[in-house]
């Protein structure tokens, strides 16, 4: 019978670096690996919990409210360090680490005017590749719930993308010639 630290040992390999990821392209480089750290942390502390046939969703549930905690977390300090500089809506802003990413930021900017949980739903089928049943796990919520969760989400981003879309396209105006500036009472040049 392999040992617990066997065990745990074998999950932190398989799972360590989609975990890191996972949280890499939700935060900065630095708050991932806590995440990630505090992740591991926490099936470490309950590993009688962790399902042995597909622990990935759990992980992912479990840096998903780490993550949240983090957030919820910079917010107060942000609140509170506004509050001490005298600012009445300071809030430290949360770095987008998908900006410039697929179709030059397209979609980038489209998930940007979804709302997080759309946001989210999408990121985790279609960055961390997971199934229907394995998100839902993930979201707390049932397969079905999380199948029209995404079919809404899906139809949102499709209009997103049609607004960054009506928005990048710039119509072709001809350029209005800008009237030469000229000292008082005298007339502006023609050439």
């Amino acid at each position: 019978m392999p040992e617990p630290d066997d065990d745990f040992a074998q999950l932190w390999n398989a799972h360590y670096g989609d975990v890191l990821s996972y949280a890499t392209r939700r935060t900065d480089p630095e708050t991932a690996r806590d995440i990630a750290a505090e992740t591991f942390l926490v099936a470490w502390r309950r590993r009688g919990d962790v399902p042995p046939d597909r622990p990935f969703p759990w992980l992912l549930a479990v840096a998903r409210n780490v993550l949240a905690n983090e957030t919820r977390g910079d917010r107060r300090r942000g609140r509170l360090l506004g509050r001490l500089r005298g600012d009445r809506d300071h809030q430290r802003p949360v770095a987008d680490v998908a900006t410039g990413l697929a179709e030059g930021g397209r979609i980038a900017a489209a998930l940007r005017l979804l709302p997080d949980r759309d946001r989210e739903v999408l990121q985790l089928v279609g960055w961390e590749e997971l199934d229907t049943r394995e998100a839902a796990t993930v979201m707390g919520c049932s397969a079905r719930t999380f199948a029209v969760r995404l079919h809404r989400a899906r139809k949102r981003l499709t209009a997103a993308l049609a607004k960054v879309d009506a928005g990048s396209a710039t119509p072709s105006v001809p350029a209005v010639p800008r009237p030469a500036m000229t000292a008082p009472g005298t007339q502006p040049s023609r050439y």
